[in-house]
């Protein structure tokens, strides 16, 4: 690696006084993670289908739905909750952490430093942004580049410290999220506070910034509906403009931490087989089943009070970090351990559809525009929560059905072949 130590970064095997995990074949870890993947791209539409089809506080408030949501007892509100929302994302995370130092191992083994990471997550930003401004407000691509940045500086670390930068930093969001969350909450909904002298005050600015949310978010259903494209994005470049920059602010407590824990998974052979199947699946079953507890018992809370705004927003946001954790790696286990068994069509095709992952999540904003937006379908604020789950089954199936056949023919899916081509400034070929 005389390339990488001239140009002042060193092979990170240097850095490490402990080896990583004995080497696996590459294919095997790619495999794994394209499964998983797969999997996750999926689950991310089934997450975002509610603020696809309805305005974004539906997410968290069903009161927010335009039409009847169809969920007596609120129970799919509950089930989703359980068994979808943060989890994808968070799997999406860990990947994408994992994506970066099998990027990374393959651009030092060609003499290359952590710039070219650099410039690709730059690229990534780019991505980010256009998604963000001209289809759909609910980027992530942008925010995994801003923190991605962070995450490039903790690369030469070894993968332990790695793991355990992760915790402690989601350990601290875990703290202070859990807390600011829990006094929104109890001044806002409760009578904790009552009698104290700042409490009106409180109270007014809550109910203050609830209001201008809900009127921010009339606005742009009126002219989601209306069809009017030129002025909904005109729209949101004078209103939401910042978003992209703001989000990375939000969600840095859990996105650096999973990135960095995905990076150190990864070396250590968590995705490839070097851990024990039977303990795999015990701690994956454990982390699934005690997350989901955690994460039923704040459903059934939110039930209760009655789907308050505050108690969404507090259960969503703040309280559910460490159950989600616990289910995030608990799922990634599991989904690394049975995907060696997974080998029919159906497997091949979600593998597919993870390769293709880039192009299958951009492609279904685009598709979610087609069906929703006024000059589409116009569908959006038209569907409950039965029909906007079709939704995402047709979609899913769409992208079963057209991933394999395209990587066939192709190396690449579309966008991760530009994706390829930008990172590297140069044409690579398509065809197979």
């Amino acid at each position: 690696m005389i390339a990488t130590v001239a140009a002042g970064e060193a092979d990170p095997a240097s850095l490490n006084s402990v080896p990583d995990a004995a080497p696996v074949k590459a294919q095997d870890r790619i495999a794994s993670l394209d499964f998983i993947r797969g999997i996750a791209v999926m689950g991310i539409l089934a997450a975002n289908i509610i603020a696809f089809g309805q305005p974004p506080s539906a997410y968290i408030w069903p009161d927010a739905f335009l039409i009847e949501p169809a969920d007596p007892g609120g129970w799919q509100w509950i089930a989703q909750f359980v068994l979808i929302d943060g989890k994808m994302r968070g799997l999406f995370t860990l990947l994408f952490g994992a994506g970066m130092y099998l990027f990374m191992e393959r651009t030092w083994a060609r003499g290359s430093t952590r710039w070219l990471q650099t410039w690709r997550l730059i690229v990534l930003l780019g991505f980010g942004l256009l998604h963000f401004y001209l289809i759909w407000f609910g980027d992530i691509l942008a925010m995994y580049a801003l923190i991605g940045f962070l995450a490039v500086a903790f690369m030469g670390f070894q993968a332990g410290t790695q793991i355990r930068i992760g915790l402690f930093i989601y350990a601290l969001g875990v703290i202070f999220l859990g807390g600011v969350f829990l006094m929104q909450y109890l001044i806002a909904e409760t009578a904790v506070f009552d009698g104290a002298d700042w409490i009106g005050e409180a109270r007014s600015e809550i109910a203050s910034s609830f209001e201008e949310t809900q009127a921010d978010e009339a606005k742009l259903a009126a002219l989601t509906m209306s069809g009017d494209y030129p002025d909904l994005i005109a729209e949101r470049w004078d209103q939401q403009w910042f978003f992209p920059f703001l989000n990375p602010l939000f969600f840095f407590q859990e996105t650096l931490p999973l990135m960095l824990i995905g990076m150190g998974l990864y070396r250590q052979g968590f995705f490839s087989g070097a851990f024990s199947p039977a303990k795999m699946k015990l701690w994956g079953w454990i982390g699934v089943v005690a997350g989901a507890a955690g994460f039923l018992a704040l459903g059934l809370f939110v039930q209760s009070v009655g789907f308050s705004y505050g108690a969404g927003t507090a259960a969503f946001m703040g309280w559910s970090m460490v159950p989600r954790l616990m289910m995030v790696l608990g799922l990634a286990a599991l989904l690394v351990e049975y995907s060696k068994t997974a080998t029919g069509w159906l497997a091949e095709r979600i593998s597919a559809a993870g390769r293709a992952a880039f192009t299958n999540y951009l492609g279904t904003s685009i598709v979610m525009m087609l069906v929703f937006q006024g000059w589409g379908l116009g569908l959006f604020g038209e569907l409950n929560r039965p029909q906007l789950y079709l939704v995402t089954a047709l979609t899913c199936g769409l992208m079963l059905a057209w991933s394999k056949p395209w990587l066939d023919r192709f190396r690449y899916g579309p966008l991760e072949w530009l994706w390829r081509c930008l990172t590297y400034r140069r044409l690579f070929p398509m065809g197979r």
